[in-house]
């Protein structure tokens, strides 16, 4: 193995077979994909392609800005068993890829990074295809010979508490609500994997949970909380945030592989950033409001059909979820981004897709998105309860 270099540098990778990173499609995963190609990984990415047969991808090469190496793109239905073809390049290095042997590792990244893709499937169904994924991952990468198995899921399946420890231990209990959103899929999946590794004794596992990814691309509940003119402060308890840029993700993925680890481990910025610290960096103002207020507001607009996410998410921006990615640091992995510099690459993210929206003003747009703008639950409930509260403390200042 390589000697690992700090300070977010890609770990030099020298392993006995190719990496599978699944779930390229999305940008979490074509990020790990690049960077363990980048750290000298040949790697497979395979991008979900409901009802494809394992092929070549088509469309435009990843711009890997100067890596010697890009991955080589399949895709594939990963509910199917033309996984198995994808994964070890079929006999004598005839499938899809050209290679040949057993995969060193599989990387499945489940966290989604895009969501306004992940709502255009309807719950019950996003959710079959997300277990059924992992299931096929699973037994396709036992039935490849894989050295060993990386899950990458979310720090958000430890729910968001008022009371929650910061930052949160590698080994937390999953308190998130089993809900039908995307933090639901998340627990459904892990549920999954952890039975299928316990089916697997021999093959060494892990699971990777970052905090809220930012990066190129990235599309989530916590990145649209930002995309609206104030933000939200329970009056209980300032919220702390803390984020986790997708090359460091790479990184962190690198140095399980590296390192040989298992079990569970978190990947956050250093330390946390305050709501104070969050309101100079972005500019944005925020209300404050009680927390029953402002999750029962919430409620209400679930109940109304107006959000496209469970109301719960509201949980993820006004309660802490930071981890402490100890055992990871204690393997030598340091995070390049500051939560300062990650908060300045998501900011850059809301603008450009507020560019893009403006500049496809005709485009059609799912009937939640119409509603309230695709801000998702969590932005839609900061937007709807902000404005509300404005309204209020403007209608006060006339009586007076």
């Amino acid at each position: 193995m390589g000697d690992l270099v700090d300070g977010g540098v890609a770990v030099p990778l020298s392993l006995d077979g190719h990496v599978v990173v699944t779930g390229a499609q999305t940008p979490a995963g074509r990020a790990v994909a690049r960077g363990l190609a980048a750290a000298g990984a040949v790697v497979v990415a395979l991008e979900d392609s409901p009802g494809a047969a394992a092929a070549p991808a088509e469309g435009p090469e990843d711009d890997d800005e100067g890596a010697g190496r890009r991955p080589l793109r399949v895709a594939v239905d990963l509910t199917t068993p033309d996984v198995l073809a994808a994964m070890s390049g079929g006999a004598a290095g005839t499938g899809p890829t050209g290679l040949d042997g057993a995969p060193a590792a599989v990387v499945h990244v489940a966290l989604d990074s895009d969501l306004r893709a992940a709502l255009a499937t309807p719950a019950a169904r996003r959710r079959e295809r997300a277990e059924a994924s992992v299931r096929a991952v699973v037994t396709a990468a036992a039935a490849a010979g894989a050295g060993r198995l990386v899950l990458v899921s979310s720090a958000m399946v430890h729910g968001a508490l008022p009371d929650a420890p910061v930052p949160l231990p590698d080994d937390a209990p999953l308190l998130a609500a089993p809900d039908d959103g995307l933090v639901g899929d998340l627990l459904a999946v892990e549920d999954v994997w952890e039975r299928a590794a316990r089916a697997l004794p021999g093959v060494p596992t892990a699971v990777l949970r970052p905090a809220a990814v930012v990066g190129p691309g990235v599309d989530t509940v916590v990145t649209r909380s930002f995309e609206v003119p104030r933000l939200l402060a329970l009056r209980e308890r300032a919220p702390v945030w803390q984020f986790c840029h997708t090359g460091d993700l790479a990184d962190a993925v690198a140095v399980v592989l590296d390192r040989g680890l298992t079990g569970a481990l978190g990947a956050g910025a250093e330390g946390v950033l305050p709501h104070e610290a969050l309101e100079r960096s972005s500019g944005l103002r925020s209300v404050e409001l009680p927390a029953r207020l402002a999750q029962a507001t919430a409620e209400r607009l679930a109940r109304l059909g107006l959000l496209p996410t469970p109301a719960g998410d509201l949980a993820y921006v006004v309660h802490p979820w930071a981890v402490s990615s100890e055992r990871l640091r204690e393997a030598g992995w340091r995070p390049a981004r500051s939560n300062e510099e990650c908060l300045a690459v998501l900011l850059e993210g809301v603008a450009e897709r507020r560019a893009g929206r403006r500049g496809a003003a005709g485009a059609p747009r799912l009937p939640r998105e119409a509603a309230l703008g695709a801000a998702g639950a969590a932005g839609a409930a900061v937007a709807v309860v902000a404005t509300a509260a404005v309204l209020r403390q403007a209608r006060a200042r006339r009586g007076r």
